[in-house]
């Protein structure tokens, strides 16, 4: 099942960077090359997932900007509400300063912060409660895909929220799929590896929800200007989630740009 005529999502995840002053700039330095070179709101979505403190300050900064670039959390409580919950931001802090946008399940927030499947569905059970949409990541380990599991690894993360999101709940879920060992690494999953994992991933969701068909599969890993007209080519990958080439204005932006000129 391919699908062409998905608008693509580009989102830079800042992770824990940069420092106030460098965020700043990397803000003004993007929105300066969005007026010399457009990259049109119709064909690419934009966002950036800054650090919780800075998540206000930049959507504030990007409020200027010729078009929409919408700013993402990093990350969300598995607490909803409010309360006695030291050092916390729940999904209804997130709506209630206007962030509309989580990510959850990254492969860092798995393996270094021991998040389990329960742990991931009680947050994007709040974060769709909450009105949010949520970038659902899944990936797989080198160690896996090499003894032939990544399919099943990646498969089964999706059937793991399939327990807390329902019927119309799915068309707030953006997938990014991310094989760990290319993040951060230099190494990026080919093109026809990319497209292949992105087809199955779809397939599987063709089998939870109806809306298989509609939702955009984003590719993470190593994404940077050399490989994303290569990646932004193939029909399943609908976008990319950007790590360290999102802290260059100048390499997002030709991301974003790779993407959008698919359209």
């Amino acid at each position: 099942m391919s699908v062409s005529t998905i608008t693509p999502w580009v989102v830079g995840n800042w992770k824990m960077n940069p420092m106030q002053a460098d965020a700043q700039a990397l803000v003004q330095n993007f929105k300066d090359l969005l007026e010399s070179a457009p990259v049109s709101t119709e064909n690419c979505h934009l966002g950036v997932a800054p650090t919780t403190l800075a998540l206000t300050q930049i959507q504030t900064a990007f409020a200027s900007a010729n078009r929409p670039v919408y700013t993402v959390a990093q990350d969300v409580s598995r607490i909803s509400g409010t309360g006695a919950y030291t050092g916390e931001v729940s999904a209804e802090l997130l709506a209630d300063s206007q962030i509309r946008y989580v990510l959850i399940g990254h492969s860092e927030r798995r393996e270094i912060f021991a998040e389990s499947s329960q742990i991931l569905n009680a947050k994007i059970k709040n974060a769709l409660n909450a009105g949010l949409t949520v970038i659902y990541c899944v990936g797989e380990s080198l160690e896996q895909r090499e003894a032939g599991q990544a399919e099943a690894v990646v498969l089964q993360q999706i059937c793991d929220i399939a327990t807390v999101v329902a019927g119309e709940q799915w068309k707030n879920i953006v997938i990014a799929y991310e094989p760990i060992w290319a993040i951060g690494t230099g190494k990026t999953a080919s093109p026809e590896d990319a497209q292949a994992m992105h087809a199955q991933i779809r397939q599987g969701l063709s089998q939870i929800t109806g809306y298989a068909a509609t939702m955009a599969i984003l590719y993470g890993g190593s994404v940077k200007p050399e490989n994303a007209v290569e990646l932004a080519a193939c029909p399943d990958i609908n976008g990319a989630l950007v790590g360290g080439a999102s802290l260059n204005a100048e390499s997002f932006h030709q991301i974003a740009q790779a993407f959008a000129n698919t359209q």
